[in-house]
């Protein structure tokens, strides 16, 4: 059972923004202190990326845990209520990503997926970043 009341909960998933979350603003940090400059949330490429690199062609998504469901991950546990709703939710969210991962591909773009427990190691994170999209002077 909900341990919050129904307008409680409808608050509170009225509050989980798509854009601008802060694992992506830390990304953006990240990325720009790195000397990359990029686009952000391309309406023309599959899935909305979260951050574009045009000339390498290359794109990054911020992935949630729990939204995008990182296998192996403690943050990706499945709810214990109303699992018959958030099962297929959560489910559909991956098969999206996949089948949009594959559409880029087709189109000659690479992609990396920067997952939200991944930013608790910054230079780990950074040094993956700098091996995906390479030399600056791009």
């Amino acid at each position: 059972m909900d341990t919050l009341t129904q307008e409680q909960r409808s608050e509170r998933m009225r509050r989980v923004r798509s854009k601008d979350t802060k694992p992506e603003l830390e990304v953006r940090r990240l990325v720009h202190s790195l000397g990359y400059r990029y686009r952000l949330h391309s309406g023309d490429l599959p899935g909305h990326p979260d951050l574009v690199f045009g000339t390498r062609r290359k794109v990054i998504f911020v992935h949630g845990c729990f939204w995008h469901r990182h296998e192996g991950c403690p943050r990706c546990r499945m709810p214990k209520s109303r699992v018959r709703f958030w099962k297929p939710k959560l489910n559909a969210n991956r098969k999206r990503d996949i089948a949009n991962q594959d559409k880029l591909a087709e189109m000659g773009w690479d992609f990396m997926i920067v997952w939200e427990c991944e930013l608790g190691n910054t230079d780990v994170l950074a040094s993956a970043i700098h091996a995906f999209l390479g030399d600056t002077s791009r």
